[in-house]
């Protein structure tokens, strides 16, 4: 007996759809939809197109089917990363997000009513999955034309795809992906679109563009959002790993910040020089390199890497915040893995992995192995900034499937190069020490950063908003800053950390800063900081600082935790990058200040704008870490 739609109980729009297609594809397991983007089970290479009104025929992607999974190539570089505009509001509920009206001068039910009729004119693709986590997220169908099979691989790999046989007759989508490339030419000008449509019984959500980033993920993710602001809960956007020392101790450490802020690099063993040397960083202007010589690396258990559910259920008291992950795979960005050797562990896996993988901006031909340090070029000499594989979170070494308790919540910030000669934000240290309301004031304000490899627009010093996830998000920025709030203020057994990435000052360090706070803080564990040990930081917005740091016996040099001291910044230097972190911090946290603010926050963002001390900071939510 064949398979049948209506055993997926969608809603009459969808319903409507499947019934009138010519022929449609009901997908139950993976490999069958790498099949479907390969072209069939026994071709190798596909060109993904379309027809498009005025165009004789666009060539979207290409397809390869390669020895350890699927590689796809966006033939525009423009689609290679997200664009941050990507997102529009269709509906009538509460949104500071642009709406499809006010972006497109009409209202979205014309377009909605033109893409149903496409789509049931096309061989469709379809198959139901949990966004989320079983119990703790919701029912969820895909519609997609069957030629785009290589993005329902990606989708499927990221939020999982449930065997037709094991529908329950219970299951209800609560959330349909509708998705139609062509529109992107016909109607956005070329631009990457998804339309969220926040519909009563359904969330309905319109991709018009064949990335996976701002839809089968992070559209995914703003549902998520969605459904948790109704019920006063978050999605954080950040990676968790527990982190084993070499006597056994464990620390659980949770890092957020905007893409790019080393979210995937904090599950990553730290890279090593080939004589096993760690290269701490190098000066930009001296030339000088330093090493540390750190004989063994803490071992890595990965929870979660881009979306962890605070969901109430999980939630324990004992004044730490438990996160469970919120995905099937992860989205890894491998830019910074440039050549044989970067990250062996990392390698070895996508190289040989255990069940294939979708590969994204990676150069590949059909039955090669596709190696990702081998990017694609944006043009000649200009490597793609954005390569990607889905890899899924089961085949990871040692990866914890359940919730898990939070001791270190840390938050990432790309940095530039600061010097004498040109001073910039780039003061922060090796990592800095934060009072739980500065750590809530840094989720405010969540600095994009320097040279954002994973978006489209790159500006010097810009927010990628509330909790890093405001760009998923489809509702209020205050409403998000509320339920941030709570959770530091109910969650007081942990400490909270804030690290670089990319420059210390006038040195070049890339990820390791967070990777040597990892290990030194694994093996210290969160007893307290006797007084001496700390120091308040030059500019007050970065909290606390070390005295000192030693890892196994090796000592941090103290230009790299006291950027003033560095002789290519000195302080005035220093002062001048204080000021554009002032400066950002007020403008950003003016937007939140407004009637729904809890009073508390109210508090807080005052303590900024009346330039308070780190004592200040700590009285207003004191920590019991």
């Amino acid at each position: 007996m064949g398979m049948d739609w209506r055993k997926y109980n969608p809603p009459a729009e969808a319903a409507e759809i499947l019934s009138e297609c010519p022929s449609l594809v009901i997908a139950s397991r993976v490999e069958e939809l790498i099949d479907l983007a390969c072209g069939g089970p026994d071709s190798d290479y596909f060109e993904v197109e379309y027809q498009v009104e005025g165009k004789s025929r666009v060539l979207e992607a290409t397809v390869a089917r390669v020895r350890n999974g699927v590689c796809a190539n966006y033939t525009e570089a423009y689609m290679r990363r997200r664009d941050p505009e990507c997102m529009v509001i269709a509906d009538d509920l509460p949104t500071d997000k642009p709406t499809f009206r006010e972006r497109y001068g009409m209202d979205f039910a014309p377009l909605r009513e033109q893409t149903f009729a496409w789509l049931k004119s096309q061989p469709l693709a379809m198959y139901g999955f949990t966004a989320g986590q079983p119990g703790m997220g919701m029912d969820s169908l895909v519609i997609a034309p069957a030629n785009t099979g290589f993005f329902a691989l990606g989708l499927a790999l990221l939020q999982g795809i449930l065997p037709y046989d094991e529908i329950p007759p219970d299951f209800h989508p609560r959330l349909v992906i509708y998705v139609a490339p062509p529109f992107r030419h016909t109607f956005f000008g070329g631009k990457q679109v998804v339309v969220h449509n926040r519909r009563p019984q359904v969330y309905e959500m319109f991709s018009y563009n064949l990335y996976p980033g701002p839809s089968a993920k992070k559209g995914v993710y703003g549902a998520l959002i969605h459904w948790g602001e109704q019920e006063g809960w978050v999605t954080a956007h950040c990676s968790t790993v527990q982190v084993i020392t070499p006597y056994d101790n464990i620390l659980t450490i949770m890092h957020e910040g905007a893409s790019g802020g080393g979210k995937s690099e904090m599950l990553e063993q730290m890279h090593r020089e080939p004589d096993g040397r760690i290269l701490l960083g190098v000066n930009i202007v001296t030339g000088e390199r330093h090493y540390l010589e750190i004989p063994r690396s803490c071992s890595l258990r990965p929870v979660t890497d881009d979306m962890a559910l605070c969901h109430p259920s999980i939630q324990q008291a004992d004044g730490k915040l438990w996160v469970t992950d919120a995905e099937e795979a992860w989205f890894v960005r491998v830019n910074h893995i440039d050549f044989y050797g970067s990250d062996v562990h990392l390698e070895r896996l996508t190289a040989q992995p255990p069940e294939p993988l979708l590969f994204l901006n990676v150069d590949a031909v059909p039955r090669s192995r596709a190696l990702i340090w081998e990017h694609v070029q944006d043009k000649p000499g200009v490597p793609c900034p954005n390569p990607r594989v889905i890899i899924p979170r089961r085949i990871f070494p040692g990866v914890i499937n359940e919730p898990v308790a939070v001791d270190i919540r840390s938050f990432g910030v790309r940095t530039p190069p600061c010097t004498r000669q040109n001073p910039t934000y780039g003061i922060i240290g090796l990592f800095h020490l934060l009072p739980p309301a500065l750590a809530w004031l840094w989720r405010l304000v969540a600095p994009r950063g320097y040279a954002n490899p994973s978006i489209i627009k790159t500006e010097n010093m810009s927010s990628e908003g509330v909790g890093s996830f405001w760009p998923f998000a489809t509702g209020r920025k205050v409403v998000q800053a509320n339920l941030l709030l709570e959770q530091f203020q109910k969650y007081t057994r942990m400490r909270h950390i804030l690290c670089p990435n990319q420059h210390i000052g006038a040195w070049k360090v890339g990820f390791m800063p967070q990777w040597i706070a990892r290990e030194y803080l694994a093996r210290r564990g969160i007893a307290r900081f006797r007084p001496e040990q700390l120091r308040p930081a030059r500019c007050a917005l970065l909290g606390y600082t070390l005295h000192h740091l030693q890892v196994e016996g090796r000592l941090i040099p103290q230009e790299f935790l006291h950027v003033n001291t560095q002789p290519e910044v000195g302080e005035e230097a220093y002062d001048q990058g204080a000021l554009i972190l002032r400066d950002f911090f007020w403008k950003c946290l003016a937007e939140f200040m407004t009637p729904d603010l809890a009073p508390l926050g109210k508090e807080i963002i005052t303590c900024c704008m009346d330039n308070g001390t780190v004592e200040d900071y700590e009285r207003l939510i004191p920590s019991q870490a």
